[in-house]
C-alpha cells in the first residue's frame, strides 16, 4: 500500500496496488463527494481517492504520505 498526498488540492490517493498502470482502473464508484473508489477489470479495489483529505484523514497520516507526482504534458503537446 502507498499513500500520496497533494497539499495544493488537498487530495490523497491510497494505492492498494502500486503502481496502477494507465487504463488499469476500469470502474470508478463515487461513494460520496469526497471518496472515490477505483476497481480493476476483475472488480478488485485497487485505489481510493480522498478529496478534502485534511478534513477526513489524520494530520499525522498526511504528513507521512509521499508527495503526489503530477504528470506534465510533453512540450510538443502543449495547447494552442
Amino acid at each position: 500500500m502507498k499513500l500520496e498526498y497533494d497539499k495544493k488540492v488537498d487530495a490523497a490517493y491510497i494505492y492498494l496496488q502500486y503502481p496502477i498502470k494507465k487504463g488499469e482502473a476500469k470502474k470508478t464508484i463515487e461513494l460520496n463527494e469526497q471518496i472515490i473508489l477505483d476497481f480493476d477489470k476483475n472488480s478488485k479495489l485497487i485505489g481510493v481517492e480522498v478529496l478534502d483529505a485534511s478534513k477526513l484523514m489524520r494530520k499525522e497520516t498526511l504528513l507521512e504520505a509521499h508527495p503526489a507526482i503530477i504528470q506534465k504534458k510533453p512540450s510538443n503537446l502543449q495547447a494552442n
